[in-house]
Formats: C-alpha cells, structure tokens, sequence
C-alpha cells in the first residue's frame, strides 16, 4: 500500500524536495539544488522557471534512487515556495518571462499610481494588506507599461508552486494564499474587484483558486518519464512556504511564533481571528478557521549569501566563528539592499554600514549583518505587541537556524528563549504533510505533532540584552535618517 509522500520547496536560492514515510513520521531521503537569483537592475530579483522545474526533476530522481522506494509507494505530491512570486504564463502554461520574486521592488511608480486611485483603507480591510510591493497588481501594471509584448502573451499570472504542478501535469490554477497576499483577493475568498478595475485586469487573469489539501491534477506521462514516478500521481495544493514552514513546526495554537531564516526573513503567530494591520500581513492558515499575521523582511539569507560572495566565499561556518570572537553591534547595518518589505514597505530604502572605522574586520560587518536582521525581527514584534497578538512559545527554522551564533544573537535581540526545530528541513515537510492530509493518508490537518522535534532553548545572555536594546535604539534612529538619502539615491538610480 502506498505510504509515502513527497514535498517539494521552491525557495529563493534553491529547490528542496524530501521524501516522507508517512507511517514512521520521518524524512527518508531529501535533496537540494540551488537556484539563481537575477537582479539585473536595482531593485530588480528574477527567477528561471526551468531552472526550478530542473531542479524538481533531479530533487524526485535523486530522493527515488537514495532510499530506495519504488515509485508504486508514492501516494501523492504537493509543493510550496515563495509568495507571491509572478509567473506570467501563456495558454499552454509556459512562462513567457522570468519569474518576478516576491521581493522584486520594481515597480514603485505602480505602486504609488494604484494608491491615487484606491481607497488605502478600503483595501486593507478587504484584502488583509496594503498595496506594497508584495501586491500582484502593481507588478502587472508594471509589466504592461514596460514589457507590452509580453503582457500580450500572458494569459494567467500564477505562484512558484502552483506553475510547478502545472508543469507537472495540473491544470492552470493558484492556491489560496497566493490569492489573498497577491492582493487580488479578499480576507473571505473572493476576487476584490477594485484592484482588477483599477489595474485594468481581466477576470481570467488570475485562474482557479484552490484551497491547500486539494488535488490540483495527475502527474502527465512527460513528467513521470521525466520524475521517475509513476503517471496518474496524485498532485496536491500545498501553499506559501512560511505558512507551510509555520505548520510543519507546530505553530498551530494561538501564542505560537515562528522566526524563520530562510532567503527572506519570516516571522508568523497563529491566532485564532484575522489580524489585519498596514505594517502586516495576513494568511490563511492550513487549518481552516485559523490565521497567520506575519511578517517578511526582503532579505535575510540572501544578504548573508551576499556578504559571503563578497568576503570571496569563505564557508559560513569560519565567518561565524571569527564574528564570535567581535563584540556586538559595534557596527550598525541597514539590511535594505532589496528595499524592505514589512513592516516598512518601502521598496527605496537602501542598506547601509555604519560605523566602521580602520580597526573593524570583514567579522564585524558579517556579524552587524547577522544583527540587522534580528533587529528586523525586533521591529515585528513590536508590531505584533500593538495589535494584541500574543506571543508565548517562540520557535526556530530553516537554514539559518543551523548557525549557534545567529540563533543566540536572536536570542539576545528578542529578549526571549527560542528553540529551533530540530531536523525541520523548513516548507518541504508541510508539503509532504499536506499531501498526505489531501490523499487520506493522514486523518485531520492537526497530526503534526508527530513530525516535529525541539532542541534546546537557546536563552538569552543577559550581559548582551541590554546592550543589544540599546543597539536597537540606535538602528531604529538610524534608518529614520537614511530614509531621505535612500530614496535620493534610488531615484538617481533608476531608467
């Protein structure tokens, strides 16, 4: 009988798949391969499909090959990946352009045209969040100012996983929290039609809406021979990474939270009703009747990525052992270097080193960097504080929950007790759950106790929390004065 399942992740800087033996509640085997991200111009973040869709063939033939399991005991597949990434496709399904990331703050002008025309207050209480650069409208709007030929082309605009499955077999379709963070959508599932109107779109623009858990299609014979799997596979509607991240580790009750380090930087609380706040933003948790408020800063992983190519590639491990050597936040950083998403929404701002004098080393700005985003994550939940969201039992994942030094700076930021998820590989695992929960292999969205594994708390060090609140002060202070000089330099910036 089949008793496995296969969750496949489409992240910012690589594709994840992992095979799940359901019955034991374990991961089996899992892959990786990296993707690349494309910032041809400031602002600007960019995605291969075909990469992606490489990249899921290889992930199925490899997890296949390493544990050894026939593809008769596959019982279904579902994916997840960033939200909402762009992918205008034509009527076959084949994108007529690279994907446009999440993080993609192009189309800044749109965004402030859409404001002149929309009720700012309106939208929010409708869609759940404001019309930012996450919105999917100023995107369109910006692609049919500039690439006319190939808004001509497109005739559906889907997410990153939801053109995974169409490229393995489904139907055109998005899931529901692509839906509702695109801004196209409202809090209680319907298409908002104001958005349409003002950004000239059609009805059709946006296909299906499917809730996650729901089968999507059938794995085609094109993909089985290129998979290895078996044709006729069920292909189940998984949903946004962090909210599948999120649901994987166990934030289920209200008062749960979740730091997640992935590419971007991702911090989710479960509550039991909409939390709907400009700063925000809002998701529909896999569990129906429940809800995610969070927040995603632009960049996390990717800016550290970005100082290791910097610093020549040296492995993460070293710069994290010589930052430990550093004494915190002699260095200020601005992680700004793709505008910021929550909770400022400012696709202008710029990041910036502050403080640096000829006594610094390439380990104090790495670790000013590793500080800057737990600073970001400061600022959330000052933002969750004022709008009555509590937070209880903090949780830890993703890649960069590997670091000791990270998750201790974190620690230290937050003035709380964080315990990473020992063994989560992140979204993959709440696909491969969801498959399971969509097929019947699993009874109730609520068996996920089983998958999940806490480590040890890290605590906070109490001679660097007030160090770290005084820091923070600072860091705050000085985005307020950079803001001005950003959006100076990035007007210069632009065509």
């Amino acid at each position: 009988m089949p008793e496995f399942t296969i969750g496949i992740d489409i992240g910012t800087t690589g594709t994840k798949t992992v095979l799940v033996d359901i019955a034991r509640a374990r991961i089996i085997a899992q892959a990786t391969h990296e993707s690349r991200l494309f910032s041809d111009a400031p602002g600007h973040a960019e995605a291969d499909p075909a990469q992606w869709l490489r990249n899921v063939h290889a992930g199925i033939r490899e997890v296949l090959a390493e544990s050894g399991v026939g593809s008769d005991r596959i019982t279904a597949l579902s994916t997840t990946g960033m939200v909402p990434a762009v992918i205008a496709v034509d009527r076959d399904g084949a994108p007529v352009r690279r994907a446009l990331l999440q993080n993609d703050a192009r189309a800044t002008a749109e965004i402030a045209e859409l404001k002149s025309t929309l009720d700012d207050a309106a939208v929010l209480r409708a869609t759940g969040s404001a019309i930012t650069q996450q919105s999917v409208a100023p995107t369109a709007l910006w692609l049919q100012h500039h690439e006319p030929q190939h808004w001509a082309a497109t005739a559906h605009l889907v997410g990153s996983y939801d053109w995974v499955l169409m490229a393995l077999g489904a139907p055109a379709h998005v899931e529901l929290n692509w839906a509702l963070e695109s801004g196209l959508g409202t809090v209680e599932g319907e298409r908002y039609e104001p958005m349409y109107t003002a950004a000239g779109l059609s009805p059709e623009l946006v296909p299906p809406v499917l809730a996650p858990g729901t089968q999507a299609g059938e794995l085609s014979a094109a993909a089985a021979a290129a998979t290895g799997l078996q044709a006729g596979l069920p292909l189940i509607v998984g949903g946004a990474d962090h909210v599948l991240s999120a649901y994987a580790a166990g934030i289920n009750t209200a008062g749960d939270w979740l730091v997640k380090l992935g590419g971007a930087g991702d911090i989710l609380a479960a509550a039991d009703t909409p939390v709907i706040d400009a700063r925000l933003y809002l998701d529909a948790h896999p569990v129906p009747g429940r809800w995610l408020p969070n927040g995603c800063m632009a960049t996390s992983g990717s800016l550290i990525r970005w100082f290791q190519t910097l610093s020549g590639g040296i492995d993460l491990v070293a710069l994290d052992d010589e930052a430990q050597t550093r004494n915190p936040a002699e260095i200020l950083c601005l992680p700004y270097f793709l505008g910021e998403k929550s909770p400022l929404h400012d696709p202008d701002l710029r990041g910036a080193f502050v403080g640096l004098d000829l006594a610094h080393t390439r380990a104090d700005m790495y670790r000013s960097v590793l500080e800057a985003i737990a600073f970001g994550f400061k600022h959330h939940t000052e933002v969750f504080a004022a709008m009555g969201v509590g937070l209880q039992r903090a949780l830890v994942t993703n890649g960069g929950s590997k670091s000791v030094l990270w998750k201790q700076i974190l620690a230290d930021v937050l003035d709380t007790p964080l315990s990473p998820v020992v063994g989560h590989p992140g979204a993959s695992l709440g696909a491969a759950v969801i498959a399971a929960v969509g097929t019947g292999l699993l009874e109730g969205w609520d068996s996920t106790a089983k998958f999940q594994t806490l480590g040890e708390p890290v605590v906070p060090n109490p001679k660097n929390v007030d160090r770290y609140a005084e820091a923070y002060a600072q860091w705050r202070e000085l985005g307020d004065v950079l803001t001005p000089i950003s959006h100076r330099i990035a007007r210069k910036a632009r065509p």
